[in-house]
């Protein structure tokens, strides 16, 4: 699933490379080769997460996908030169925590199925 929100995000960046290219003519369109790679990498992603939510449980899983905001905001520094604010970078602490207390509490069920909590 980590891997999935690594080429969802490498996708984004594809998406805003074209983005900043795109003319709105069916030209400019078909021979914006970024949007065509951002495509692939999202199809690819797709089908991986497919796999993942095959084996595992998606209130475990899907969580993770929130990793893709920490993905692009640092990939946005490096490749866009952007600026992360402190209230970005809370925000970013925010949901890695937010997943790492998911994963914890997922470890913490297993055994438990048929029981309240």
């Amino acid at each position: 699933m980590v891997m999935t929100t690594i080429f969802t995000s490498t996708a984004q960046i594809f998406y805003k490379l074209g983005a900043q290219k795109l003319e709105f003519n069916i030209i400019g369109i078909l021979t914006n080769y970024h949007l065509f790679i951002g495509l692939a990498i999202y199809a690819t992603a797709s089908v991986m997460m497919i796999t993942a939510f095959k084996g595992g449980e998606l209130s475990a899983l899907y969580p993770i996908i929130a990793t893709s905001y920490i993905w692009v905001g640092v990939l946005s520094i490096f490749i866009f030169q952007e600026a992360l604010s402190i209230l970005r970078w809370l925000g970013i602490l925010t949901i890695f925590l937010g997943v790492i207390f998911v994963g914890i509490g997922s470890k913490h069920t297993k055994g438990l199925e048929g029981t309240a909590l």
